[in-house]
């Protein structure tokens, strides 16, 4: 490995498997902050008429920005408790798909700890190296999540 990321706490890389538990989709509020160009998505996966009614239904904008709506026990609007499944699972947001490889999760150790006692996931099955972490990293459409 390059000596690029060796001042980052995370320079040996961390393991992390999606168990699809859902613990993610659920818990304490948050946004979810979507593109425009996923808005689109959702609204012609749902078959939704106007993007106004998509708004009005399934968005918030108490985060600043556009956000997934969410439940009044802090589940994501599109988290199915019968289940434990989203679902727009096909169409979710680019937000959703990176979990837990947030700029905020991997600014401390203490932040990766804290998160990894919500998610299982976390700390086991597929290991990331430095190199493939930081390209996350990079590639996330909100840098300051």
């Amino acid at each position: 490995m390059g000596g690029e990321f060796n001042k980052y706490w995370w320079s040996c890389g961390v393991s992390f498997s999606c168990l699809g538990c859902g613990r993610c989709c659920r818990g304490e509020p948050g946004s979810i902050w979507v593109t425009r160009d996923e808005i689109f998505s959702i609204i012609a996966f749902l078959d939704i008429s106007s993007e106004k009614s998509f708004q009005r239904k399934y968005m918030t904008r108490k985060w600043k920005r556009p956000s997934i709506a969410e439940k009044r026990n802090g589940e994501c609007i599109f988290y199915n408790s019968d289940n434990h499944r989203c679902s727009i699972y096909p169409v979710k947001p680019a937000q959703c798909s990176l979990y837990p490889f947030w700029p905020s999760i991997f600014k401390s150790e203490k932040e990766w700890d804290r998160h990894s006692r919500i998610c299982p996931g976390m700390n086991q099955g597929k290991f990331y190296s430095a190199e493939s972490i930081a390209a996350i990293l990079i590639s996330s459409p909100f840098p300051d999540l």
